[in-house]
């Protein structure tokens, strides 16, 4: 049965919960109530070294299934108001350099319930402007991509590995993606798609922790689980196809006809009928 507790004491577990996140700790585990006669002497050590400025007078166990309890009701069935909590998160995030020259945190946009999602690499100038993902060249390209396999815009749901403009559009270094994609993997965890498309080598590597060319990285399936809390996984594997990135498309052109492959892939597990051929691909 899972216990209700007063607002005070939940919303002190949610902050160590978020400390703990921030961390990069995502797993909780459980620890073993202690025999009677040996609990009340184990409970005065550790309450005073582990948990004393949270929960005094609790046992590790009571403490521990309270965490899971509150990991739960953080994390609602409903997948908007799951995302609104994850932005609420984020908040005027300063974790790491990258703060200081953007203008607009660039979340995510879309159906909270696509079973189709795209993850590119970060924001643009025209993202950093708007707050929103894909709105500047490359981003009309992948809403004329999403088009011909039959879907509209709001029908997916559109994020990046990070959520802030690097300096000049550079590509975002290591320790950034670390420090922003638990966000990522958590939206994820809350949308539950059925496919994800990786959209170029930045996003494709972050995501599958594998550093590997495009030519490798393409062409195949991936069972990807996000790393977020237990609870949150999804049930099954969510499908991770990769192709490339629109940006990489208005470069070279003749790399069109590769990523429509890439995305005929994807529309026949979703069961989808491209309503046109995309433009460039004849």
């Amino acid at each position: 049965m899972v216990r209700t507790f007063d607002p005070q004491f939940r919303e002190q577990l949610l902050a160590r919960v978020q400390y703990y996140r921030d961390m990069g700790i995502y797993d909780f585990y459980r620890q073993e109530p202690l025999p009677a006669g040996a609990q009340q002497s184990a409970v005065a050590e550790t309450t005073s070294t582990r948990v004393e400025d949270l929960v005094p007078a609790r046992t590790p166990a009571n403490t521990e299934t309270a965490i899971h309890s509150c990991v739960r009701e953080s994390a609602s069935s409903d997948p908007v108001a799951a995302l609104a909590a994850i932005r609420e998160d984020i908040g005027d995030c300063t974790r790491c350099g990258l703060h200081k020259g953007r203008n607009q945190i660039v979340f995510g946009v879309g159906n909270p319930k696509a079973e189709l999602m795209f993850i590119g690499e970060a924001p643009g100038a025209d993202e950093d402007a708007q707050g929103l993902p894909f709105v500047g060249r490359a981003g009309q390209l992948l809403t004329n991509m999403i088009a011909a396999m039959g879907l509209r815009r709001e029908d997916v749901y559109i994020a990046n590995i990070i959520k802030c403009r690097p300096p000049g559009n550079r590509t975002p270094e290591r320790d950034e993606c670390e420090t922003c994609s638990p966000f990522l993997m958590r939206q994820i965890a809350a949308i539950q798609p059925k496919v994800i498309v990786a959209l170029g080598a930045v996003a494709a590597k972050t995501l599958l922790a594998i550093n590997a060319p495009m030519a490798e990285l393409r062409g195949r399936w991936y069972d990807f689980t996000p790393q977020v809390e237990k609870d949150l996984r999804p049930e099954e594997p969510v499908r991770l196809a990769v192709t490339y990135h629109p940006a990489f498309l208005l470069r070279d052109p003749r790399q069109k006809k590769e990523t429509w492959k890439d995305l005929q892939i994807v529309m026949k597990f979703l069961g989808l009928k491209p309503v046109a051929k995309l433009a460039g691909t004849e």
